[in-house]
């Protein structure tokens, strides 16, 4: 290959441009970003970006210059409009054609949004988080309290953040229980008490009608974008389809990231949204364009910060059956070990980074502890690793 062309300048785009580079590739790569910004880390804009703890240094991913000096081309500000397969091209908002050998969709994914909610607040990007840094100063200001719509995540992070300055928050979550779709009741009640014992005004099962959008940030997850692959003839259902390895139905073109959907072996489809699946996907696709088979089949992790407490995730708890606490849930730190029959297949743990690391080391080898063994605080899980 001559040349290979990056849709995107974030975390998945990134990894799989040096990924390339690490691999041994020589040819032009091009990364091309629709924001005015440089790649930059996201997780921080929830947090202490948000709050204003943190320099626009810190933020930076990997500077220009950085990129430059690994043979890495930024273009920012360019919009990709269409890829051409048959020529083996993509078109750019200025109608100009860049040629490709490979081609890399890092395309991210979009906030969604309600109907009658279309200037309500939205966090992705760095620009969404210097709009909603000025919501919060001016709701401040006004003595106004933020609105929250949607009990995922990003809700609770902002409005975490929300509360460290001072101002009056009301979460609004449709589900019965926060993080429905990430977590078990056990901790969907842990959170809530949290945050109420925060002074946040959690209303659950609620709907948002009634309320000012000037004055809400909307939190309820985000769309794909496929659009680019879907015009192009790819295989899309909710995100562009690949394997374990980035690839696509056109074997010209691999994708990683949040725009993307992992068809298992069994057929099922998984959707990943992670700085983990970012990297690890970008680097499984930058393999796959050098001939090479690195697949993306480590455990998922994830983790959140919310009132200086921090909970790691290891695995997928869906399709668990039963879960053990280790640990008390009052206490300094916890964890939640599920089990689908006797299998482990996830571990939740609050503020005890050893018990996670060591879960996903678990994971990954496929071991675990007994449902009792897991509940004892006293059992040495290192021992299972030993063997």
């Amino acid at each position: 290959m001559a040349r290979v062309c990056i849709v995107g300048a974030g975390q998945a785009a990134v990894a799989t441009a040096e990924a390339l580079r690490t691999g041994g590739y020589t040819g032009a790569i091009t990364l091309f970003g629709d924001e005015p910004h440089g790649p930059y880390h996201r997780p921080p804009l929830s947090k202490g970006w948000l709050a204003g703890d943190m320099q626009a240094a810190q933020l930076v991913m990997r500077a220009p210059e950085m990129l430059a000096k690994k043979g890495i081309v930024l273009r920012t500000g360019v919009a990709v409009m269409g890829i051409d397969r048959a020529a083996h091209t993509i078109s750019l908002g200025d109608g100009s054609r860049e040629p490709y050998d490979g081609l890399v969709l890092a395309t991210g994914a979009t906030p969604r949004r309600l109907p009658g909610f279309e200037t309500a607040a939205v966090l992705r990007g760095r620009d969404d988080a210097e709009a909603l840094a000025a919501l919060l100063q001016r709701l401040k200001a006004q003595s106004r309290p933020l609105t929250v719509v949607g009990g995922g995540f990003i809700g609770l992070e902002v409005a975490a953040t929300a509360r460290k300055l001072c101002l009056a928050v009301t979460v609004i979550e449709a589900q019965p229980r926060l993080l429905a779709r990430a977590l078990p009741p056990l901790l969907s009640d842990w959170f809530a008490r949290l945050h109420r014992a925060q002074g946040v005004d959690l209303r659950l099962g609620a709907s948002a009608e009634g309320v000012d959008p000037a004055e809400v940030l909307l939190g309820i997850g985000v769309t794909p974008n496929d659009a680019l692959a879907r015009a192009a003839g790819l295989d899309c259902d909710g995100g562009i389809v690949v394997d374990a390895q980035g690839r696509t139905s056109d074997p010209a073109i691999v994708a990683a990231g949040d725009c993307t959907v992992r068809r298992l072996p069994d057929g099922r489809l998984l959707r990943l949204e992670s700085v983990q699946g970012a990297t690890e996907g970008g680097k499984a696709a930058a393999a796959t364009l050098l001939g090479q088979a690195r697949p993306f089949i480590a455990t998922p992790w994830f983790w959140s910060d919310q009132y200086g407490r921090k909970l790691q995730m290891a695995g997928l708890s869906a399709g668990a059956d039963r879960s053990v606490l280790r640990g008390e849930l009052e206490g300094s730190a916890f964890s939640v070990w599920h089990y689908a029959g006797d299998r482990l297949i996830a571990v939740d743990s609050v503020d005890d980074a050893k018990v996670h690391l060591q879960a996903r080391k678990l994971l990954d080898a496929g071991l675990g502890p007994t449902p009792t063994q897991a509940a004892d605080p006293g059992f040495e899980l290192a021992s299972l690793l030993a063997t």
